[in-house]
């Protein structure tokens, strides 16, 4: 690679982290902003978020088993004793999703950075990686009307926020075995909010409204293990397998929740704090999570792979709001096969014969069980990657259309498309000339 991109590279990771951060600040005042409404945000620490890389997320997002030389995988730390370049990846996501249920449909969506990695080689058998990817989200805006003794009253659920990770990773390989993790911290806000309106004319007036508002703030280290084995079959067959785990841990939490009344005198509105909880300081407890796959490669031609991920999300639990506890399923499991293809990587001639083709399926169940009822998603997934001309450098492409939950429920078909890029360079290698 001619070009002196190096210098670059942390310049470009701490400005899209800037903006990153901007983006949640501007979020967490602004509800208005355009974000997808999911009413299953309600529950938990939100809609858990794909933080992966665009490469993956083409191939129904293969992490336990996948390494790049040229790319990122912060899914699987172990991946990162591969890197053969200093790594600068950066994405932004958008999607939308059809809400179908109680014989109402709409579409929302969204726009938002998906992730940022910065993989740096330390030498033949080590890397380490500076990261940044979001954990959950939380958007909903709904209104049902109940009939009250006050008569017709609007009740409206409304909620925001997010869960972000920061980390630091490093690995290690030893011959065919490589060994990694990721260290870092969690955090976010989560704001909740419930109102009760009356709408009859005839009654509004001397009538109450009632606010009720959760405000939830959490923070505190992670971190994940990973592990990964190469076998060569012979000159042009490798066989890969791997794995990550990351086991129960707790976060702080910090929860207060507070109640405003309004009595209306018709000409007058006299409103009135009536409960008030304070802060209340415990923990979130985060559950345990493994995962385990297998791919099978030729060369730089092409990759199939299996991955299945399981979490015993029996073991979340909120000690200062206990709220967040409610509609938990006891466990949550993914499936996925996918795969990628290169014509010719070191092609000349044709440019797109360089080019990565991918396609991906998958079948799970959510982290949710509402009312007894398993909430259950699939979808498939495809993706390319572009390489930039006379460099490795590349433009990254992966859509994923899905389905999630149940015509009991609320079934929402979504379409996620990811855009980002991998930018690569050499560092710390010494010079043969002055």
């Amino acid at each position: 690679m001619s070009q002196p991109y190096g210098k670059y590279l942390f310049i470009l990771f701490f400005a899209f982290w800037g903006v990153n951060g901007f983006a949640q600040t501007n979020t967490i005042s602004n509800p208005t902003n355009g974000r997808e409404n999911d009413p299953y945000s309600r529950y938990g620490i939100g809609e858990l978020v794909n933080g992966n890389n665009a490469s993956v997320r083409g191939m129904a997002n293969l992490t336990s088993a996948y390494e790049n030389p040229f790319e990122v995988n912060s899914d699987n730390p172990a991946s990162y004793s591969y890197l053969q370049r200093t790594t600068f990846e950066a994405a932004f996501t958008a999607s939308t999703r059809t809400i179908n249920g109680a014989g109402l449909s709409y579409t929302t969506g969204t726009a938002s950075i998906a992730y940022l990695n910065l993989g740096i080689p330390i030498n033949k058998h080590a890397g380490m990686c500076l990261g940044f990817k979001p954990v959950s989200h939380t958007y909903y805006s709904l209104v049902d009307t109940i009939i009250s003794p006050i008569g017709q009253t609007a009740r409206s659920y409304n909620g925001e926020g997010s869960v972000n990770y920061a980390y630091l990773g490093g690995a290690y390989r030893f011959h065919d075995l490589s060994i990694g993790f990721n260290l870092g911290y969690m955090f976010g806000t989560i704001q909740n909010n419930t109102a009760v309106v009356p709408i009859d004319s005839a009654q509004i007036n001397r009538a109450y409204t009632a606010e009720y508002n959760n405000f939830t703030r959490l923070g505190g280290l992670n971190w994940k293990a990973g592990v990964m084995y190469e076998h060569k079959i012979d000159s042009q067959y490798s066989f890969r397998i791997g794995g990550t785990v990351t086991i129960s841990q707790n976060l702080n939490e910090q929860f207060s929740s507070y109640q405003v009344s309004a009595y209306n005198f018709g000409d007058t509105i006299v409103n009135d704090t009536t409960s008030n909880s304070g802060t209340q300081r415990g923990k979130l407890t985060m559950p345990l999570t493994y995962s385990i796959g297998f791919m099978l490669n030729r060369d730089q031609k092409w990759s199939l792979g299996l991955d299945y991920t399981s979490t015993k999300w029996s073991q979340f639990n909120s000690n200062p709001d206990v709220s967040k506890n409610v509609n938990i399923a006891s466990n949550a499991y993914k499936i996925a096969l996918g795969g990628q293809y290169t014509p010719d990587f070191n092609s000349i001639r044709n440019y797109f014969s360089r080019v990565t083709y991918r396609l991906g399926a998958y079948y799970g169940t959510d982290y949710l069980n509402i009312s007894g009822t398993a909430i259950p998603y699939y979808g498939f997934t495809a993706g390319v990657s572009l390489p930039f001309r006379r460099s490795i450098s590349q433009l990254h492409a992966a859509i994923d259309i899905g389905k999630l939950g149940t015509s009991s429920l609320i079934q929402e078909t979504y379409f996620r498309f990811t855009l980002g890029f991998s930018i690569n360079d050499k560092w710390f290698i010494p010079k043969k000339y002055d």
